[in-house]
C-alpha cells in the first residue's frame, strides 16, 4: 500500500480544482501538506498536472477519457469520474458526499456561484478560492474574527441586512452586489439573520 494511500481516511479537507488559470500553485500548496483527496475537473487538468502533484479523481467527459488513458497509469491510481464540464462542481460535491468527506477546498470557482451551494454547506464544509480571495460561510449568523487593516468581502442573498462591530463603531447595512468592506486592526464581528460568506485576500 503506498503512502499516499496510507493516509487518506477523509479526515483532511479534500481539495477539488475547478479552474486554475487564475491560481498559482503556491496559493494552494499549504492545502496539499496532509496529502488529502485531490480530485480536477478536465478544464484544469495541463494546469495542474503542470505542478507535478498527485490527483485522486478527474472529472472528464467520455471522449478525454478515451483520449487520455494513458493518465490512469500515470498518476495510478486515480480513477476518472464521468462529467460535463457544466456538471463538474455538482458531479464532484456528489462523489465528496458519497465517499464521506467532510469538508473541502473549491478551487477556481466565482464567488457569485457559492449562493448555489446552500444546501450542500448543510451537509459539507466548503471554503473557496477565486483568484487570490478565499471565502467561507458562516452558516450559524455569527462571525467573529481578528483582522489585520485590511478589504474584507461578504457576499450573500441581495438584501440580507448585516451587523458589523469593530472599532470603527457598529453599523448595519443591506448586502449589495459586492459588498466590500475596510476593516481596522482588531477584532470586527458580523451578523445577519441568514447565511453569508465573507472573503479575504490571499497574499
Amino acid at each position: 500500500m503506498s503512502s499516499h494511500h496510507f493516509v487518506k481516511e477523509q479526515q483532511e479537507p479534500a481539495v477539488f480544482i475547478l479552474k486554475a488559470d487564475e491560481i498559482h500553485f503556491d496559493q494552494i500548496s499549504s492545502l496539499l501538506e496532509w496529502v488529502p483527496t485531490v480530485l480536477v475537473a478536465e478544464e484544469a487538468l495541463d494546469q495542474v498536472l503542470s505542478w507535478g502533484i498527485k490527483i485522486d479523481v478527474i472529472l472528464a467527459s467520455d471522449s478525454f477519457q478515451k483520449e487520455n488513458l494513458h493518465l490512469l497509469e500515470e498518476q495510478y491510481p486515480v480513477k476518472f469520474l464521468n462529467s460535463k464540464t457544466e456538471d463538474s462542481l455538482a458531479e464532484g460535491l456528489q462523489y465528496l458526499l458519497a465517499s464521506s468527506h467532510f469538508a473541502a477546498h473549491l478551487v477556481g470557482i466565482p464567488h457569485l456561484q457559492v449562493l448555489e451551494l446552500e444546501e450542500k454547506i448543510k451537509s459539507i464544509d466548503l471554503t473557496i478560492m477565486d483568484g487570490d480571495w478565499k471565502y467561507y460561510p458562516i452558516k450559524d449568523g455569527i462571525f467573529k474574527k481578528w483582522f489585520a487593516e485590511s478589504s474584507i468581502h461578504i457576499h450573500a442573498k441581495e438584501g440580507l441586512p448585516v451587523e458589523i462591530l469593530n472599532e470603527n463603531g457598529q453599523i448595519i447595512l443591506p448586502i449589495t452586489y459586492a459588498t466590500f468592506l475596510e476593516v481596522p486592526e482588531g477584532i470586527t464581528e458580523i451578523k445577519a439573520p441568514g447565511v453569508f460568506w465573507v472573503g479575504e485576500q490571499i497574499r
